[in-house]
């Protein structure tokens, strides 16, 4: 199955990968004078939506780096749709699927859980490197565990 994704993908079809929704809760720290979330903070949600989506997958990035595969960030987007006060409840939902030979791009989108109101929405790419930062293809561990966790 893991090898199916990485055929399709080849094929130029994309395939989502895995998808997971994760809460969080605006802090103080987070907010500007203007008692919204600053917007730097969106980056870092999305950071923090990405590795839950990976946790839920089986793969703390403590592991993913443990076994020699590495995800640094090559590129990011983000709209900013409505704003987030101190102690809102954000509900994240994180999209990964492949993108390129040696890339992921993870979709994001940000709303109140309470109104449903979008927050920011976005996505990062990220490269699956080697400990050195070469460029490589996704291993098979971490393919496989993506299919297992979508099919959960």
């Amino acid at each position: 199955m893991a090898t199916q994704a990485l055929q399709d993908h080849a094929a130029g079809t994309p395939e989502i990968l895995f998808q997971h929704t994760t809460t969080l809760r605006v802090r103080y720290s987070e907010t500007d004078q203007m008692g919204t979330f600053y917007n730097s903070r969106a980056l870092e949600w999305f950071e923090c939506g990405r590795t839950e989506l990976l946790r839920a997958m089986g793969l703390p990035y403590t592991e993913i780096e443990a076994r020699g595969l590495f995800l640094p960030l090559v590129e990011a987007h983000v709209e900013f749709l409505g704003r987030a006060r101190y102690d809102d409840l954000l509900q994240l939902t994180v999209t990964m699927q492949l993108a390129g030979r040696a890339r992921a791009r993870l979709d994001v989108h940000i709303v109140n859980a309470d109104t449903q109101r979008g927050v920011a929405k976005g996505y990062t790419v990220h490269a699956f490197t080697d400990k050195a930062g070469k460029p490589i293809r996704p291993s098979e561990w971490f393919m496989k565990a993506a299919v297992k966790a979508s099919r959960a």
